[in-house]
């Protein structure tokens, strides 16, 4: 019978029928007692139909007695109440899952919990998440799962944003629920499209609304011209940059009309400065080289710009120059050495996320980008007739595609990672609108970078090495396959580079020729200066010569020398002791004085010998140098 009571409060039940299938659904089940029975009763009383009772102030329906929690949550999913989102948002539904029993929510609910694991969501999550969204969307809604709508989450969100205004709480667990309740009813196949990401892009305008009233319209007409032939991430970051010099006339030209009153002098130079000063918001520190150059250079392609689109508004003269960007520092790629490396892959390979260490070892064994590891498509493997595996990279940073040979174990790396993500709907692919099955997808949704360099920082402390960033992966890779004597055509092709100079900064890692040329001249070096130490208290001359004969860079300490070669070139330290102004010596020190400027004086003659003018500068200055400490404990 109580499946086939109407589940709508549009068909009336008498007070006395309510009650009756409240003492049946307490028997059904083993809940209830006396005292709620009364509270369902005294309920009853005061409200006949349960729907009035809804029309109340929120605080009067919040103050209900806890006798009457029961009969209420027993209304609730029953379809005879609806007691509207803001009470569901303000009141913990302790009991929720005990009482849907045999109710019209029992199937719902269970479905959606299947759906929700099947995408990957462990049991207990699943749980909070359907008590948290779809209970109370169900309730409110009083309609089946297959008709909820967009709408309904909508109002749900609102009736959230609501509460976190007038009580100072955040909704970040709703949030999380719709959101996630949201995916699994795109993948149930209930909503057509899957959820938004949580933050959205600001509006150009809001990007501006605090630079200088005079630009804001020129940089948002600017920014939405430049959305079309720029991706969306290039022209947030110009739009970033153009908002630091906006903001930096408002504080120094606030009487400033239009851009085209912009003077080198008095406007650009100073900005030029104070870049080199700006600081990085997020860690507190002064910006790099490189973003001091991209805010120049994205200031000057600005003008450049409007100047050639012929904006009426633009700068009459030219006022940035190529002499006014800084030189840029030529770093080597930050690879991994060896040993660091696996460790990290032993790190990666030991943890229980398992999807995001595979992305990451699939990276370090193909090179790729973080951008192209996440946009691979299920069907990337392509087999081809007597030429093996092969990978095909999408479109990636230089705008191409291209195709990588896989080894076996890296095919089984692929093979793992296929078990392990979650199945679903095809996703909307983010560069063409297309639906697509991706290969790293995680409760129904596309992994995240946040996720991999997440999971990347946990294997480096793991592996007990400093940060690293997915792109040293890349730079492993490159330089792996250096060191193996790939050759630069083949290295352009494994990486995706458009030009030669892009693959040859790997090559300046370990350049063979270099390589080559110093061992010759070390062997050349080792020859003239005869057979070195082996030992450092060894004397480095061969049979009974003196060491103040050898052919090398010599000098005599107060106890002991020291031997270099020719090609290493005179010591920086070499009787620095003895130069400073802070020694200090004593009477009983003379005879090690003495001793040291004999030898000195013979250093210098066998250095003028053999050409070494520097080397014996050096000498007849410690000369001095000893006169003066020799005289002055001598009493002289």
């Amino acid at each position: 019978m109580l499946q086939e009571i109407v589940n709508a409060t549009k068909v009336k039940c008498s007070p006395e029928d309510l009650l009756s299938e409240y003492k049946r659904h307490q028997v059904l089940t083993g809940r209830g007692n006396s005292a709620t029975l009364q509270g369902a009763k005294a309920f009853l009383r005061k409200w006949p139909n349960p729907q009035d009772w809804a029309t109340q102030p929120l605080a009067n329906r919040l103050a209900e007695g806890s006798q009457t929690n029961s009969f209420l949550i027993f209304l609730m999913v029953h379809g005879w109440l609806q007691p509207g989102y803001d009470y569901l948002v303000n009141r913990k539904l302790s009991s929720f899952w005990r009482e849907i029993v045999a109710s019209p929510l029992a199937s719902d609910m269970e479905r959606f919990r299947q759906g929700a694991e099947a995408i990957g969501f462990t049991s207990i999550s699943s749980l909070r998440m359907a008590s948290q969204s779809i209970g109370r969307l169900l309730i409110e809604s009083n309609v089946g799962l297959e008709e909820l709508g967009l709408k309904d989450f909508d109002e749900l969100a609102q009736a959230c944003r609501s509460r976190g205004m007038q009580t100072g709480q955040g909704w970040r667990h709703y949030r999380a629920a719709l959101n996630g309740a949201h995916r699994v009813l795109f993948h149930l196949e209930i909503l057509d499209s899957p959820p938004p990401a949580w933050q959205q892009p600001k509006s150009f305008a809001d990007r501006v609304v605090d630079v200088h009233p005079a630009l804001q319209s020129t940089f948002v007409s600017y920014l939405e011209r430049k959305m079309g032939t720029c991706n969306p991430k290039t022209v947030t970051g110009i739009a970033t940059r153009l908002v630091h010099f906006g903001r930096f006339l408002s504080k120094i030209d606030p009487g400033l009309t239009s851009l085209g009153e912009l003077d080198r002098q008095r406007h650009i130079e100073p900005y030029l400065n104070s870049v080199t000063k700006a600081i990085n918001s997020k860690n507190g520190e002064q910006i790099t080289t490189a973003e001091q150059a991209r805010r120049i250079w994205t200031l000057s392609c600005f003008f450049n710009d409007i100047t050639d689109w012929g904006w009426e508004n633009g700068p009459s003269r030219r006022l940035i120059f190529r002499s006014d960007n800084p030189r840029l520092p030529k770093y080597l790629p930050r690879y991994l050495p060896i040993d660091a490396d696996r460790r990290l892959s032993e790190a990666l390979i030991q943890s229980e996320f398992r999807l995001a260490a595979n992305a990451l070892l699939l990276a370090r064994a193909c090179g790729l980008r973080i951008g192209e590891l996440l946009d691979l498509e299920l069907d990337c493997v392509h087999e081809v007739s007597g030429n093996g595996a092969w990978l095909k990279v999408p479109l990636g940073k230089m705008g191409t595609e291209r195709m990588l040979p896989l080894d076996e174990e890296t095919v089984a790396l692929i093979d793992q990672i296929v078990a392990t993500r979650s199945k679903g709907c095809p996703l909307p692919h983010p560069r063409y609108g297309r639906s697509a099955q991706f290969l790293f997808t995680h409760h129904g949704r596309r992994l995240s970078q946040n996720a991999l360099r997440a999971e990347l920082n946990r294997a480096s402390e793991t592996a007990g090495i400093s940060h690293v960033t997915p792109h040293q992966l890349r730079h492993t890779f490159a330089t792996s396959m250096v060191n193996a004597g790939v050759s630069l055509q083949g290295l352009m092709a494994l990486l995706g580079h458009l030009s030669a100079a892009m693959s040859l900064r790997y090559g300046r890692l370990f350049d063979t020729t270099v390589r080559k040329e110093y061992e010759r001249a070390l062997d050349l070096a080792k020859a003239n200066i005869g057979p070195l130490p082996t030992k450092r208290l060894s004397i480095p001359v061969v049979g009974d010569q003196d060491w103040r004969d050898a052919p090398a860079i010599k000098a005599r300490l107060g106890a002991g020398y020291c031997l270099r070669a020719p090609t290493q070139g005179s010591c920086p330290y070499a009787n620095i002791c003895e130069n400073c102004s802070n020694f200090r010596t004593n009477e009983a020190s003379i005879s090690v004085l003495s001793a040291q400027r004999v030898d000195t004086e013979i250093l210098a003659a066998d250095a003028e010998a053999r050409g070494w003018i520097k080397e014996a500068d050096r000498h007849k200055k410690l000369i001095m140098r000893l006169d003066t400490l020799i005289a002055e404990n001598m009493g002289e």
